[in-house]
């Protein structure tokens, strides 16, 4: 993300949480690029199984959160974070819908590898992970936070950091504990 970006996008995320349609455009526009390597990340993590492309995916995306009522972000991480959780429920709620039990689906994933988590393309899988992190920013909310910088939206260790206004260190301490706890709560029967 471009540091040069931070003073305008302040001003249009401000604008986006006083209701103006117009500075969500103009928000959208500015942070493109980023958008469009989240999107990217996310259909490529998924390969073909997902029958869209990052620009559907993008515009779909865009579509879900122009829809939606009283957002507020503090700051461009947490914007794109959000976004890229939205990209991450539009692919699971595809993946779901072609996986169905009609449609042939059924196949089981009885572990979570974070190493391989690029591959992932089963829904129920994807589901469990989205639950466990959604479980985890309720105990947690600093450590999902770096889970989603880190992990989906594929920002480094010193982006999060300064974003979050604390040290590499503690960044990479954050994010091995809450890898720790996203494998425990998916390894418990």
């Amino acid at each position: 993300m471009n540091e040069a970006k931070d003073s305008p996008v302040s001003g249009l995320l401000q604008a986006v949480a006083g209701r103006h349609g117009a500075a969500q455009d103009e928000l959208f526009t500015l942070l493109y690029a980023d958008l469009k390597r989240l999107a990217r990340r996310e259909v490529r993590r998924h390969g073909a199984a997902v029958p869209l492309g990052p620009t559907t995916l993008l515009h779909e995306a865009y579509l879900d959160l122009a829809g939606r009522e009283a957002l507020e972000f503090a700051d461009a991480g947490r914007f794109l974070s959000y976004a890229s959780r939205a990209m991450r429920g539009l692919v699971i709620s595809r993946l779901r819908a072609q996986g169905a039990s009609k449609r042939g689906g059924g196949l089981d994933i009885t572990s979570f590898d974070t190493e391989t988590a690029e591959t992932l393309d089963d829904p129920r899988a994807l589901d469990d992970i989205s639950a466990a992190l959604d479980d985890l920013a309720a105990l947690q909310p600093e450590l999902a936070r770096v889970v989603d910088l880190k992990f989906f939206c594929g920002f480094t260790v010193v982006e999060i950091a300064a974003q979050c206004g604390s040290s590499e260190r503690t960044v990479q301490r954050q994010w091995e504990k809450a890898r720790a706890l996203l494998y425990q709560a998916l390894s418990a029967p």
